[in-house]
């Protein structure tokens, strides 16, 4: 059996792969970069191991851990706990990135994007990632991503660059003045979660013109400050809620910008499963 997983701040995706058939689990969020050893060991053994009363762990040969956070340098955590616990198992630890490249490209060339509350991109040879522009986070960059779209929208809304009724809807619907919305940026932590919470909001409006052209353009961004140096020649696949949720803008800018949208996959997991199903192969 394989174990595969999928891992954000907020929850983790897992698989339990067999010949036959594949199982989905999932647990609170597991990332190195932002927690200690004890809490990511409280997730896998408190929370994973008794979801998989019903499997004999001993049976699992094989664990892939995709996740945010995921470098080689904060991973050794994780790799420790998992062969600790799955001792008949060999665990490889890697970022979420590459998850989304071997998720959406398997083992072709392409070029691999995350669009969710952040964003991130890669141009990926079939095997390796070889090129990656550093998404620099929500406030230095992650153009196209939920925070994008909600710190953008939020600004043009309050400086009246979008029609007043748009303005007056969005500050109902998170039931905020504008004082608190400065606070939920300045003030308050995780800034980054709010300002994508507006994202349910633009979705709900995107048939409006002026929505329309204000999603082109925060897409543009995303293609010309993040894809540039990449092969334009190869086709462009997306991951994550916003991607699934905005395709068709996505790929309509991504058209009048001279590139060819691949798949999208809201969820990296199951194209994960596909990727590793070829290992029974040489199990």
């Amino acid at each position: 059996m394989i174990l595969i997983a999928d891992s954000g701040a907020t929850k983790t995706d897992w698989m339990i792969l067999s010949e036959n058939s594949g199982i989905e689990i999932q647990t609170k969020g597991i990332n190195p970069f932002h927690q200690t050893k004890d809490k990511i060991q409280s997730v896998i053994c408190k929370e994973l191991v008794p979801k998989l009363k019903n499997f004999d762990t001993n049976d699992i040969d094989s664990i892939f851990f995709y996740g945010a956070g995921c470098l080689p340098e904060t991973s050794t955590a994780i790799k420790e706990i998992l062969d600790n616990t799955f001792v008949n198992a060999n665990s490889e630890i890697h970022t979420d990135l590459t998850g989304a490249a071997r998720a959406l490209c398997k083992n072709s060339p392409g070029i691999a994007c995350i669009l969710g509350t952040g964003a991130n991109s890669c141009e990926y040879d079939g095997t390796n990632i070889i090129n990656n522009v550093s998404p620099l986070g929500y406030i230095l960059g992650d153009e196209g991503s939920g925070a994008y779209l909600g710190k953008r929208f939020i600004g043009d809304c309050l400086k009246n660059q979008l029609p007043s009724y748009l303005k007056e809807g969005m500050l109902k619907e998170l039931n905020l003045n504008v004082k608190g919305i400065l606070d939920k940026v300045y003030r308050e932590p995780q800034a980054n979660r709010f300002l994508a919470s507006v994202t349910p909001y633009i979705y709900r409006h995107k048939s409006d013109k002026d929505v329309k052209e204000f999603l082109k353009d925060c897409f543009g961004d995303f293609f010309k400050r993040n894809l540039r140096s990449y092969n334009k020649n190869l086709k462009v696949s997306f991951t994550g809620s916003v991607a699934w949720f905005f395709q068709d803008e996505i790929t309509e800018t991504a058209t009048g910008l001279g590139y060819s949208t691949g798949i999208f996959i809201k969820n990296p997991i199951y194209g994960l499963a596909d990727y590793h199903k070829n290992q029974f192969i040489n199990i």
